[in-house]
């Protein structure tokens, strides 16, 4: 129970929130911080796209209708996501015949279709995850993410308040101490030094769903009518098909009209209604240039070409929009995309360390008194860290070692890597339950084999290692071998370091043993 007086009861808040919240967290602030590079882990998941910089110009009309046409068939709707530096490959994207979004891609200067790797990769698979956790039943993800929002930003706020000396903290960390002081210290370390990153994404990620949170503020602006908010504040346009047969007009011409209205490219067509005298064109405006994820769009005539709507983003709407744009950081800034990399991951580690020193401290106690939390907390701990970046690696190991033609059985191999996923996740929480504590070391140096192994088979596969990489300016890949490499090494230190702590404490032990049996 909270003691007297308002900094204990924070303390208290602030130490259950961790205790209930810090699992799912742990899970966000991982794949969140993973997705700052999702379009890099794209070009490592799906070797054909390791292309180069694409073409300064291409032709709609003549590389990728022929395919969106022949691909989709009797679709409502196609999209194409032209090139960048990030992704230099044409995406398009269509339901297939049972209404499931498929992409495949195009080379930009041959129009070439691109082989289907039957992967969902970073961003079909790491991106939907950080924020839905992929349980879309009634938003349940959502709302989830939602609650570990308000937790984060609760923790932060009591954190700041019942730390007296956080000035101190941001200089104070003592890893040759004992391991429950250095293990407070560098949480507090991690909470101070990244505070104003970890509340910014905090409050961003609540921001962008207010409409999940929040529908019926919506309700009672528009009464009767919620679809004319989606108009106002976001351009959306809509209309019936007629079922009248029609050719589709130039893409070529809509994109250069709405380039030379915005002095700025498009990144996205969607076409709705492929084929039909009621078909429109949605041309939407890039964003790489600056923070707000704008919703200007221009929508036309499918038939005719003729400008239907021109939306532009209003104020309010770019409030909201610019909170997107800090949080899904999509603008091309190479060192805030790295800021924002090792931000998450101070996050991950803050939490993480409050976990782990709140189960040291009660550990002994819990044995003691028969109770079960400690183990508990330990085993989610454990599962939440190295059994989450053992998930990841696996999914990663299945994107190379499954074959490519495991559709011929009808079987989905972009599902077959997202159950590698989740029930690795899901041993190595068995694993945690059985060992407790003790998981930590055989998790780390699972760890410490599984990066490797990944880097092994993506040059097995594909023929690129490192140095092939960098000769042919493929960084992305490079990085990401380069990042594997990396983690299997702090992996195998922690778990040498984990195992020679053991053994030292068993000294000591067996030592204060040898000592009262001798008096």
């Amino acid at each position: 129970m909270p003691g007297n007086g308002f900094r204990a009861s924070l303390s208290w808040l602030h130490t259950w929130a961790g205790v209930l919240l810090g699992g799912l967290l742990l899970a966000v602030f991982w794949s969140g911080s993973l997705v700052v590079f999702d379009r890099e882990i794209d070009r490592w998941m799906l070797p054909s796209t390791r292309l180069g910089s694409p073409p300064v110009d291409l032709s709609l009309d003549r590389l990728v209708v022929p395919h969106a046409q022949r691909l989709a068939g009797t679709a409502a709707r196609w999209s194409i996501t032209l090139p960048s530096e990030r992704t230099p490959v044409i995406q398009l994207e269509f339901p297939n015949a049972e209404g499931v979004s498929t992409r495949r891609f195009i080379d930009p200067a041959s129009g070439e279709l691109l082989p289907d790797h039957g992967s969902w990769a970073a961003t079909g698979f790491l991106f939907p995850f950080h924020y839905s956790l992929h349980l879309r039943w009634r938003n349940v993800g959502y709302w989830l993410l939602g609650i570990a929002g308000m937790g984060m930003l609760l923790l932060l706020v009591s954190g700041v308040v019942i730390h007296r000396k956080i000035i101190r903290e941001f200089f104070t960390f003592r890893p040759h101490k004992s391991t429950q002081r250095a293990t407070l210290d560098l949480h507090n370390l991690t909470g101070v030094v990244a505070l104003p990153f970890h509340f910014l994404i905090s409050l961003s990620g609540l921001i962008i769903f207010f409409a999940i949170y929040f529908p019926t503020v919506i309700e009672r602006i528009y009464p009767g009518n919620p679809a004319a908010f989606s108009t106002e504040a976001f351009g959306n346009y809509t209309r019936q098909a007629s079922t009248e047969p029609a050719t589709l007009a130039s893409l070529d011409a809509m994109r250069d009209r709405a380039r030379g209205a915005w002095g700025d490219e498009p990144y996205m067509l969607r076409v709705w209604h492929p084929g039909d005298a009621q078909a429109y064109v949605e041309v939407r405006r890039s964003f790489a240039r600056e923070v707000t994820m704008n919703v200007d769009r221009m929508t036309f005539d499918g038939s005719s070409g003729a400008l239907l709507l021109d939306h532009r983003t209003g104020p309010v709407a770019a409030i909201q929009r610019f909170f997107s744009g800090l949080h899904f950081v999509q603008f091309e800034h190479w060192t805030l995309r790295w800021l924002y990399f090792l931000g998450g991951l101070s996050g991950w580690i803050m939490i993480a360390t409050g976990l782990l020193f709140w189960t040291g401290a009660r550990r002994a106690r819990h044995q003691r008194q028969g109770h079960t939390g400690a183990h508990l907390l330990d085993a989610i701990c454990v599962c939440s860290c190295s059994g989450l970046i053992l998930a990841t690696l696996g999914f990663f190991i299945a994107n190379r070692a499954l074959p490519t033609d495991v559709g011929r059985f009808e079987i989905d191999r972009a599902a077959l890597e997202g159950w590698a996923f989740f029930l690795i996740w899901a041993s190595t929480l068995v694993h945690a339950l059985i060992r407790g504590a003790g998981a930590w070391h055989g998790q780390l140096l699972a760890i410490g084999v599984a990066a490797p192994a990944a880097v092994l088979l993506n040059w097995l596969t594909t023929g690129d290692h490192l140095l092939h990489s960098l000769q042919q300016g493929r960084h992305a890949v490079a990085g990401m071998d380069l990042l594997l490499m990396l983690l299997a090494l702090l992996a195998l230190a922690a778990a040498r370091r984990l195992n020679r702590r053991i053994t030292c404490l068993k000294s000591r032990s067996w030592a204060s043993l040898s000592q009262v049996t001798w008096r």
